[in-house]
């Protein structure tokens, strides 16, 4: 069945597919429209009304995610507008985690330790990336 969601995630993973921004891409999950299949993102019938939710699944150490995986964007939450279409989504939490913004912290002693001294925040991020690399 075709719900006005799941059209618009079809012309949003086509238009993904045809201009992808720099760095990004992203494409469905097999099974489900509604799910994005390399990062946990799912999607409501309310979309684009309601934003998505979004999750890490391995360990992450960043200001702006919250210890269980959830991201601190403020257009995931009260600045969502139906205009943002996936790959505004996506451009989005790339922009995080390229530049965090520690003054709105999800995980304070990363936000700290960003602003504080970024050589051992960017070598702790780099043995978490490591060890999620091994233990897959």
């Amino acid at each position: 069945m075709s719900t006005p969601a799941r059209r618009r995630l079809m012309r949003d993973f086509k238009r993904l597919q045809e201009d992808p921004p720099a760095g990004v891409s992203g494409a469905p999950s097999e099974n489900n429209i509604m799910e994005l299949s390399n990062l946990p993102i799912e999607f409501t019938e309310e979309y684009p009304n309601k934003p998505p939710t979004v999750r890490f699944i391995s360990k992450m150490f960043h200001p702006n995610v919250y210890a269980d995986g959830s991201i601190c964007l403020d257009i995931l939450q009260n600045r969502w507008s139906p205009t943002y279409d996936v790959s505004s989504i996506l451009t989005s939490i790339q922009s995080l985690l390229d530049e965090p913004n520690p003054n709105s912290p999800a995980n304070s002693q990363a936000a700290q330790l960003y602003q504080e001294n970024k050589r051992e925040y960017e070598k702790r991020v780099s043995a978490i990336v490591e060890q999620s690399w091994r233990d897959c």
